[in-house]
């Protein structure tokens, strides 16, 4: 987040971010904090990323695409122009499962018509130096790279 302010200062956009992220959190929990962030902060942007650890915790992919939708809903409601991030997972949780959690963030773009980043870690998902021990959360050296996939799409998001 430091580094998308520093972004938007550089570019000498009027926007200030806050992150209203809790680490670990799974969708549900995010659509549970939405509403008061929404009233907290009056986002005129709102970038969603969630859905990474509903895939890793093995749970229900159409819940976790009620709760996303729900979430863009919320948001556009109050005003906001929406930016979905996307997620994958490792296939451990096998084929059908995998391609459906993959196709939900596109479905989503596609039926709310919003923008979408299809995948975080597109650029750097199979370089192992990018990624922290555990080879899920990527490394402070991956930042900028996350940076530059989001501000291509969040770039025109910003009036």
């Amino acid at each position: 987040m430091a580094l998308l302010g520093e972004r938007l200062k550089r570019e000498r956009l009027d926007y200030i971010v806050a992150n209203a992220s809790v680490s670990g959190d799974t969708s549900a929990g995010g659509a549970a904090r939405l509403g008061a962030a929404l009233e907290r902060h009056r986002p005129a942007v709102v970038v969603l990323e969630l859905g990474g650890n509903d895939g890793l915790r093995g749970l229900p992919v159409a819940e976790m695409k009620r709760n996303l939708s729900a979430m863009i809903e919320q948001s556009t409601k109050s005003g906001a122009r929406v930016l979905l991030v996307g997620m994958k997972i490792p296939p451990n949780y096998g084929p059908d499962y995998t391609a459906a959690f993959d196709a939900v963030y596109a479905d989503l773009a596609k039926r709310h018509k919003i923008a979408l980043v299809p995948f975080l870690m597109e650029d750097f998902a199979d370089k192992p130096d990018l990624f922290q021990p555990d080879r899920i959360h990527p490394a402070q050296a991956a930042q900028p790279l996350m940076l530059e996939r989001v501000w291509k799409a969040l770039q025109p998001l910003l009036k």
